[in-house]
């Protein structure tokens, strides 16, 4: 089989990668004026985390991350996932991890904040891929593939929980498990995680009390409208109030006051009530668009460890769209993940930009055709 480098990369796939950051940034925003009428100190500060730190910071290091070969980042996998879970680890560290909204996610070092488990999303991926490209046939049998993966998946995802992040946690599994099943992991294997990650689950609803309420308002939004119910009926009713073509830039009603987070976890209420239908529209085919032109991409990779790369990259940023997404619109129960490219968080926004630096550059090498 023959491949081709090309000089730049795959124009469709830029070409999304550009709309998607552009569209983010016009809605973040908007979505931002409600912060600035609720709370006009900290406007400032998220403005400059969000633009500054997450949009020029991820421009930055996504042209590094573009430029540097991906065979380099390979060598280096290993070192980058450990770095992560130390990272991780420090949030629970008193005086270096600090909590807020009721989780410790967060290292705040010379007054600027990071968010760990961000890089550790993509660290992860980086480390599977290598890892799952090496093993080769291997990965089939229990003691080599399964064994070993499911030990990678409960360090990771234990520190996630411990945060506690369960929304981060699922993008990481879903993003895991689908790297397995294309590496060549066996359905059998694939169905034993399924059936652990349903335990697990289950488990948590048990152990945690704000799990159990997401389950039980999903399944009943009208339960306790004021309390565990009252974020998916205030998406909710900004979505509807939005109709076909939403009330404009800048003039939804409820991230001024109803809206919880209307930067974050409920971005795209905010989405449905300024743009209605078409501009929701808009915004979900630019995602299915990424998704499916990655896959495309992925798939002509030079190397099986640029094709797991660029998949797991793919699904990873997919993964957490459509689980925002499917939150606000109530197909999955409220997950807390932010909309990629959208939802504030500079550390978010970074990660997103360098994984997509990596993905197009996965692009320039690809299967001639």
């Amino acid at each position: 089989m023959k491949y081709v480098r090309n000089i730049w990369p795959d124009s469709i796939l830029l070409s999304i990668i550009v709309l998607l950051t552009i569209v983010g940034m016009f809605v973040f925003m908007s979505a931002s004026f409600g912060l600035l009428a609720r709370e006009g100190a900290g406007w400032s500060s998220v403005l400059f985390s969000q633009i500054v730190l997450g949009l020029g910071g991820g421009l930055v290091l996504g042209l590094i991350a573009y430029m540097v070969p991906v065979s380099q980042m390979r060598r280096l996998a290993l070192f980058v996932l450990v770095f992560s879970i130390l990272l991780c680890i420090g949030v629970f560290i008193p005086g270096l991890g600090f909590r807020s909204g009721g989780a410790t996610r967060w290292i705040h070092m010379f007054g600027f904040s990071f968010q760990p488990s961000e890089l550790l999303k993509l660290s992860l991926v980086l480390f599977l891929a290598s890892w799952m490209s090496s093993l080769g046939e291997e990965i089939k049998v229990l003691k080599s593939g399964l064994l070993p993966f499911i030990g990678i998946i409960t360090i990771t995802g234990g520190l996630i929980l411990a945060e506690p992040d369960t929304g981060t946690f699922l993008v990481i599994l879903v993003t895991a498990m689908s790297m397995f099943l294309v590496a060549g992991g066996r359905i059998k294997h694939v169905g034993i995680m399924l059936l652990c990650a349903v335990v697990l689950l289950s488990a948590l609803i048990i152990a945690k009390p704000y799990v159990k309420e997401r389950i039980l308002t999903f399944f009943d939004p009208t339960t306790d409208p004021l309390g565990s119910s009252y974020q998916i009926r205030q998406v909710l009713l900004a979505i509807g109030s939005g109709g076909v073509t939403g009330r404009g830039f800048g003039q939804s009603l409820q991230k001024f006051q109803y809206l919880p987070e209307p930067i974050g976890d409920s971005v795209f209420a905010v989405v449905g009530e300024e743009f209605g239908f078409v501009g929701t529209t808009v915004i979900i085919l630019l995602f299915l668009s990424f998704c499916l032109r990655g896959l495309t991409v992925a798939g002509r990779g030079q190397t099986k460890f640029n094709r797991l790369l660029g998949f797991g990259i793919v699904i990873m940023i997919s993964a957490q769209a459509f689980l925002h997404i499917g939150a606000m619109v109530g197909i999955f129960p409220l997950t807390g993940v932010p909309l990629p490219f959208v939802s504030h968080g500079g550390t978010a926004l970074m990660v997103t930009l360098i994984a997509s630096g990596i993905l197009l550059q996965v692009s320039r090498n690809q299967k001639q055709i």
